[in-house]
């Protein structure tokens, strides 16, 4: 019996480590590539863009251990995006704050909207958020005209251009979500119910857990973090783009396939997905050194999805 578990811990370290040495032999592969690759400049350059894209990716997690997947987080970050981006043109009276709040605030309206026809009236993930997708893009572009929305005031572009030494401020804002999703999912009590209603959802009914009220929160978590995600890009970009964030969910999606999350619920770690998160980064980074089309990317991370499943399924 003690051999067999010592087995298994050590399997179970493997496999944990095995996404940890991929992203290092990358790194050494398009190091090798490109000698400008592994500049400060560049790996600090790369931190940033995968910042960006990991609030996505956390809040993607939580959706998809509760065996949900959210289609619409690209869409619902260009909407927030233009509504910030519009209340604090210099050329109003700009309230920072309050623009935030709004940005923030109609993200998370259409990440509530999500999990109510998702937990409530029962329509599948998959149809509920490629619905909200085209919805919310719609009125992205209705709202802007279609046009992007410039003319920031500069205390609001400090968000996404500023630092501290080397390290910017997306960075620093990347490692709070980190910490504060690390507390929610595995100290809080909240936490543990959406790893139980993925894993099971009938029992986790039965043990008393509200399954349609922890399917809300999740999809209102996602929602939060897609407006974060605008606020902070809309910031480094300098202004509100309609069409911004678009394919931003598949690399959410592709992340946390990469850092092992089941895509039918239930499994996934934090910090494997923070991996996956850098890993993705790391090679879309690399890619555009190598002046590699970024239609290859799209198949890569395709494939990833791919192999993902693939993986999730042979497991179960």
């Amino acid at each position: 019996m003690e051999r067999k578990l010592k087995t298994f811990n050590v399997k179970n370290i493997m496999s944990n480590v095995v996404l940890l040495i991929a992203l290092i032999a990358v790194m050494i592969i398009f190091t090798s590539l490109n000698s400008n690759f592994a500049t400060a400049k560049n790996l600090t350059n790369i931190l940033t863009q995968v910042s960006i894209n990991g609030y996505l990716a956390i809040g993607a997690m939580c959706i998809m251990i509760t065996g949900g997947i959210d289609l619409s987080s690209g869409s619902i970050l260009a909407l927030s995006g233009v509504v910030t981006a519009s209340l604090v043109q210099t050329s109003g009276t700009p309230n920072v704050p309050l623009a935030i709040c709004a940005g923030m605030g109609i993200a998370i309206a259409f990440g509530a909207l999500n999990g109510l026809l998702v937990s409530r009236f029962k329509i599948v993930p998959f149809i509920t958020t490629l619905a909200t997708m085209m919805i919310a893009r719609g009125i992205a572009f209705i709202y802007s005209n279609g046009r992007p929305i410039t003319g920031l005031d500069e205390s609001f572009l400090g968000l996404g251009s500023g630092k501290i030494g080397m390290i910017s401020y997306p960075v620093i804002i990347m490692i709070i979500v980190i910490i504060l999703a690390y507390i929610f999912l595995y100290r809080t009590k909240l936490g543990r119910y959406i790893y139980a209603v993925g894993g099971n959802e009938y029992a986790a009914r039965v043990s008393g857990v509200k399954v349609e009220n922890v399917k809300m929160i999740a999809y209102i978590i996602g929602g939060a973090l897609a407006g974060l995600t605008a606020v902070v890009l809309t910031s480094r970009v300098t202004s509100g783009l309609p069409q911004a964030g678009d394919g931003y969910e598949m690399d959410a999606i592709a992340a946390c396939a990469i850092g092992g999350v089941s895509l039918s619920g239930g499994k996934g770690k934090l910090w494997t997905v923070v991996i996956g998160i850098i890993l993705l980064g790391v090679i879309n980074n690399g890619m555009d050194m190598l002046n590699i089309s970024s239609y290859y990317q799209d198949i890569f991370k395709g494939i990833i999805i791919l192999i993902a499943v693939g993986l999730d399924l042979k497991k179960k």
